[in-house]
């Protein structure tokens, strides 16, 4: 996926989880952050972040009042994250689509949620649902970086879905250049890490999607399966 315009900035403050504080080329602006993780990590004082002009088109149901989102941040070792939680899901989409062998059905009712995905291949059908990772430490990603109850609800139905003889799986999109696996933060969810061991020994699969990220876009490029 990528993005049709892209600025350079400097992160100042994060007043709260929805808007944060840059600069772009010393100009003081008020940005949405498309992430309500903490990413305290991440956006640190005078850090390098990319933001894309907001999307001001007629359709729009309410006026916007920030002109830009802010998309990307730059670790301190010089790799780019993507922090845009609705990447996730549109670059999974399109790897999906690009494989040429399922039916792909988004937003899936199943149980009490709505599953990202149903992929049908056949008389075959899998639930998948999409996690975006952008928490990195020692050369891995950990997921997730604040407690999510939905998240762990997520895993819970996927293991319902195996239990009535569905393929379930778990992808976990790592948005930063050079990690290929996704480890369970279980000092920040204890919860989600009890229930994603409890996922993948009732045989939910799960997928950690390696990607590529630059200012302006995001892309998978490889799959790796925890066994």
């Amino acid at each position: 996926m990528k993005y049709a315009s892209i600025a350079e900035g400097r992160f100042v403050s994060r007043p709260n989880r929805f808007v944060a504080q840059v600069e772009i080329q010393g100009r003081p602006e008020t940005v949405h952050v498309k992430n309500t993780g903490r990413c305290r990590e991440l956006l640190t004082p005078g850090c390098r972040v990319y933001l894309a002009r907001a999307d001001t088109g007629i359709l729009r149901l309410s006026p916007r009042k920030t002109a830009y989102d802010l998309v990307a941040a730059e670790r301190t070792d010089g790799r780019l994250v993507n922090l845009d939680s609705q990447a996730p899901n549109a670059v999974m989409r399109e790897w999906l689509e690009a494989q040429g062998r399922w039916r792909i059905r988004p937003e899936y009712a199943f149980g009490d949620s709505r599953i990202d995905f149903l992929a049908e291949e056949g008389e075959e059908k899998t639930l998948i649902e999409v996690k975006g990772c952008t928490l990195i430490a020692e050369g891995r990603g950990l997921f997730p970086d604040a407690p999510t109850l939905r998240g762990t609800r997520h895993l819970r139905e996927l293991i319902r879905a195996r239990r009535q003889g569905l393929g379930a799986v778990a992808a976990f999109v790592i948005q930063c250049d050079g990690i290929a696996s996704v480890e369970p933060n279980s000092a920040t969810d204890p919860a989600f890490a009890r229930a994603f061991e409890e996922a993948r020994e009732a045989g939910v699969g799960i997928w950690f999607m390696s990607c590529h990220v630059e200012p302006d876009s995001l892309a998978i490029t490889g799959r790796t399966e925890l066994v």
